[in-house]
This record gives C-alpha cells, sequence and structure tokens, in this order.
C-alpha cells in the first residue's frame, strides 16, 4: 500500500492506494497518522477512493487510529470509502462511529463547523454539507 499526505487549509488529507492488510498497509495507515498526530496536526481525512482491499487488521487499524486521533484531541474523517471497504464499514458499523464523505470540499468544510463549535447542518437542507451516513 502507498501513502501520501496533502494540505487542504488546515487539513491532513492522507491518500490511501492499494490493499490494507496484515503486515505492511496497516502499518503505513498507522505510521502516517502518528506521525500527523505527533506533529500536531487536529484535522486528518483519509482518503480511501484509492483502497481497492482491506481485511479486519485493516478495519482494527482504521478504527485504533480513531481512537488514538481522539486521545491526541484531534480528529479523524474519512473520505470516498468504495465497494468492498464501504461494505465492510457499514457491516462492522464504523460509519456509526466516525464521519465519512463523498465530497472532498464538504469533508474539509465539516472540520471548520466541528471547530466553531456548530452542528451539522440537518438533512435536506438545501444541499449544505453533511456526513455520508451508510445505509440510510
Amino acid at each position: 500500500m502507498r501513502a501520501t499526505v496533502r494540505e487542504v487549509g488546515d487539513v491532513s488529507v492522507v491518500d490511501l492506494y492499494g490493499k490494507i492488510t496484515i503486515g505492511r498497509g496497516d502499518i503505513v495507515l498507522r505510521e502516517r497518522v502518528n506521525d500527523l498526530l505527533h506533529a500536531g496536526q487536529c484535522n486528518i481525512l483519509i482518503n480511501l477512493a484509492g483502497v481497492t482491499y482491506m481485511d479486519s487488521c485493516g478495519l482494527g487499524e482504521l478504527a485504533a487510529c480513531y481512537r488514538n486521533a481522539k486521545d491526541y484531541g484531534a480528529t479523524i474523517k474519512l473520505l470516498n470509502p468504495t465497494g468492498r471497504v464501504f461494505d465492510l464499514l457499514q457491516m462492522i458499523k464504523l460509519e456509526e462511529v466516525i464521519d465519512s464523505f463523498r465530497d472532498e470540499t464538504e469533508a474539509v468544510l465539516a472540520f471548520g463547523r466541528q471547530r466553531a463549535g456548530r452542528p451539522a447542518p440537518p438533512t435536506g437542507n438545501g444541499g449544505a454539507p453533511e456526513p455520508l451516513r451508510f445505509g440510510r
């Protein structure tokens, strides 16, 4: 697996490519997120659009990254979970814990709303950004 990090305003976007599996992909994910947390980054968006497969270790590592971020006072959100990855997140109900989005701009704006202490707008408010809720 390969991971690159880019900045969009005050959000670090971690673009992931390939498989997140035991022994390699899970380690890459953990290292990238930990590097950002240790650098003081509070807003991390994990882009899963390029992830072709994720096993149970990858799912566990995603949950662990979320928990570690909370311990640092940071927030992790997900972007573009697709295919089997989308199905797995829905099956284990991780989408009920971690906000997920289909649009990067909406995801980045959601960090700003959170920081300002404003709740996300309710569903059906004319297309304003809102978290992607799987299966609903």
